[in-house]
């Protein structure tokens, strides 16, 4: 393939980079919708978590909800009957459906008889408690090819058994965002748990579903602005409209998801936490409340659309070719499933957003490749206890196949991973980025929070006839190492060849003290399938790619070599992998490697 004009290639076929244009013109112009030279990404609020005065007043809080006086509030008629059922968008598993049907509620890797169950014990998982707590097997159970009447059966049974033994304030079991979910699913599957001619178990279940409204009237109001909170509100939401005479509490709630969600959705899409799954959940759950509106012949509301127009195209801008959004900041890799759901039933369809100026991410299309890059710094700690130390890396695709990914994630698993995996899927090391002296970008606490490291990050992005230009950089290593992480990327218009350069700068003086020398690895962690074959020179490997196809890496700066890997896709499956890894050291807190990516024939 030809070089676009000015570009010298004299360190080897496709490793020097071309240079962007110079300006903003009719045929060189930025992707994203601005036009500022440099975009600048800020951490606001770094590695601070909850406040000791927010700590507190939650836990008083609680306290509060155990008292004679907010049992008191809770009372009041119970309803005869609901105005309507909410329409599930994410539709349950059958074969898990069988296994409630069987006896079993299986759930992150851990089984529960229901014979005698006791919801509350400690040897089930957190995870498994929330999970039963919130009723979601509802919608296994609904999907089970077992007839209606067995269903029906199964399902009540379970219920009248929690009823049972949460009749009063539980922590675990009526926390804010878990009654909210409760409430979604309830109001969701209705017929399934309210098909009985048991007028007693009726009436405790509708007095249920009111008492838990009661409740979440003062609770949700009290939780930090997070997915939690939506999850709270949005259950609040769907009683007040569903349950006879609830317009006022309805009206509460949607009050507190207008001023809610312009904080968690950015204004390109992106969620704030930064983490894919996040954004699914979110938009499921708008599917799910914004449906009570349309079940009484009303309209959702405004800003639930709004908030759903910008979710869903950003969410499914992170896709690769195989139709998989990888693994972002504490989150598993999205499959295809609850994707082609969203796309059926939000207004936006199959649209992608391909810019994030807010969220961080960018997309570069040309050919049968595409490229995600993670521009921007990590999420800040009292919003994501998951988020990972991968700034700047990359995931790239080649049709169905994919070429460079990152390793995985594990929230939203249907089974843990090993505490010591899961751990490592968060690391810088386990990113396509460079690490320097195999340390994180950015710090990850004993607690699991993110702490100092990567506060500022710049993006720089632009596309022309000869293709497209991305440059963005972090300080995630200035005060550790005093040395400035920059990454320049070029996809030629074609998509057969990426260009890419590495480098590290010594950061201003002010910065740190000193700056002795440090090792540093760039890593490209291949996607499953992947064969690659090292180079004679040891400067770069031959990939060939499960459906066929060859790309030849090559780079300048650095020795290559070729180590084992892993990738965890969106059924947990862990894949053998392999990763090239370009090794070097700074001189003067100074270094740059070049490498490249470029297709071998069709």
């Amino acid at each position: 393939m030809a070089l676009p004009p000015g570009t010298d290639d004299t360190e080897g076929e496709g490793a020097a980079l071309p240079a962007p244009p110079a300006r903003v013109t009719k045929t060189a112009k930025p992707i994203a919708a601005a036009e500022e030279s440099e975009q600048k990404l800020l951490r606001v609020g770094g590695d601070k978590g909850l406040s000791l005065s927010e700590r507190l007043a939650a836990r008083m809080t609680t306290s509060l909800y155990q008292t004679p006086l907010h049992k008191l509030r809770l009372r009041g008629r119970h309803p005869l009957k609901l105005l309507g059922v909410l329409d599930d968008p994410a539709p349950g598993e059958a074969g898990l459906g069988e296994r409630i049907l069987a006896g079993r509620l299986i759930h992150a890797g851990h089984t529960a008889m229901v014979r005698d169950i006791d919801f509350a014990a400690p040897s089930h998982p957190l995870a498994w408690r929330d999970w039963a707590h919130g009723w979601s097997w509802l919608r296994d159970l609904e999907v089970s090819p077992a007839d209606e009447k067995s269903r029906c059966l199964a399902a009540e049974a379970l219920v009248a058994r929690w009823l049972d033994q949460f009749q009063s304030f539980e922590a675990g079991a009526w926390r804010a965002d878990v009654s909210g979910r409760r409430l979604l699913m309830a109001l969701a599957h209705a017929p399934l748990i309210l098909s009985s001619t048991n007028q007693q178990y009726r009436a405790r279940l509708l007095g249920g579903i009111a008492t838990w409204a009661r409740h979440l009237d003062r609770a949700a109001f009290r939780l930090p602005d997070s997915l939690a909170r939506a999850e709270a509100l949005a259950g609040l939401y769907a009683a007040g409209m569903l349950i006879p005479g609830g317009e006022v509490r309805a009206g509460a709630a949607l009050a507190g998801l207008e001023k809610l969600l312009p904080a968690l959705v950015l204004p390109d899409g992106g969620m704030i936490t930064r983490a894919p799954v996040d954004a699914l959940a979110l938009a499921e759950l708008l599917l799910l409340a914004g449906s009570a509106g349309p079940a009484l012949g009303m309209r959702e509301p405004l800003v639930f659309a709004d908030s759903l127009g910008r979710l869903v195209p950003s969410l499914r801008g992170l896709m690769l070719g195989d139709d998989i959004i990888g693994a972002w900041h504490g989150g598993a890799a999205i499959g295809t499933a609850p994707l082609e759901a969203l796309a059926k039933r939000a207004a936006t369809g199959t649209a992608l957003s391909r810019s994030g100026r807010w969220s961080g991410y960018y997309r570069l299309v040309a050919g049968k490749t595409v490229v995600v890059v993670d521009a921007g710094p990590p999420p800040p700690a009292r919003l994501a206890l998951s988020g990972h130390a991968g700034t700047l890396a990359f995931e790239m695709s080649d049709g169905k196949d994919r070429l460079i990914t990152n390793c995985g994630g594990e929230r939203g698993l249907a089974s843990p991973l090993p505490g010591p995996l899961a751990a490592g899927l968060r690391t810088t090391a386990a990113h396509s980025t460079l690490t320097i002296a195999d340390t994180n970008s950015t710090r990850i606490r004993e607690d699991g929070g993110l702490g100092l490291g990567v506060e500022e990050a710049t993006v720089q992005l632009r596309s022309s006839e000869a293709g497209h230009w991305l440059e963005a950089g972090h300080d995630g290593y200035a005060k550790r190492f005093g040395m400035l992480v920059k990454r320049r990327l070029f996809l030629s218009v074609d998509g057969q060849d990426l260009r890419g350069e590495d480098a590290i700068e010594a950061a201003p003086a002010g910065r740190l003290r000193r700056r002795p020398e440090r090792d540093f690895d760039i890593r490209f962690h291949l996607g499953p399938g992947v064969a690659a074959t090292p180079t004679a020179d040891s400067a770069g490997a031959l990939l060939k790619l499960p459906g066929g196809r060859l790309w030849a890496m090559k780079a300048r700066g650095g020795t290559v070599s070729i180590e084992p890997s892993l990738w965890i896709d969106p059924a947990g499956t862990l894949h053998k992998t392999q990763q090239l890894v370009v090794s070097g050291r700074t001189e003067k807190a100074v270094a740059s490697i070049g490498w490249s990516f470029k297709r071998a024939g069709r």
